[in-house]
């Protein structure tokens, strides 16, 4: 991976924007799309989902998915990342936990494993290894 491939204007928008829709390929080939709430970690984006969702099967039998990112107001910067992706069922109570603070803008309850293997849950990460689509990104001057 390229030291410099999440930029600090995409990093940025990818931090600020909750929300994006990913891509992930079923079976027959054709494109599935979500839009999902999202946490980027490092060069890692992760998404909290259910095991049973679409979107966690493909990535289970593909191992690829895609992010779109889009600002909420004009100039209406976007980015779209994509990657190597998986679905992980254990460790996963802080991140899923990171992401619910995302949803709700308010301090996630304590979670457990077990409770969100109860559930369901699992999580889907998509390790950013190209970087494409970048506009409008904000410069240092407008941030």
């Amino acid at each position: 991976m390229q030291d410099d491939l999440l930029e600090p204007r995409v990093r940025s928008l990818l931090e600020t924007v909750p929300v994006g829709v990913v891509a992930t390929l079923r079976r027959d080939g054709r494109a599935r799309l979500t839009t999902v709430y999202f946490v980027l970690d490092g060069d890692t984006v992760w998404i909290s989902t259910e095991a049973a969702r679409g979107k966690a099967i493909d990535v289970d039998r593909t191992g690829w998915a895609s992010l779109c990112v889009v600002s909420p107001s004009a100039p209406y910067a976007s980015v779209t990342v994509e990657g190597s992706a998986a679905i992980q069922t254990t460790d996963i109570a802080p991140m899923t936990g990171r992401i619910l603070e995302r949803i709700t803008g308010a301090e996630a309850p304590e979670l457990t494993d077990s409770e969100l293997a109860v559930a369901g849950r699992v999580l889907l990460r998509v390790d950013v290894e190209n970087v494409y689509g970048a506009s409008h990104l904000p410069t240092e001057e407008s941030r």
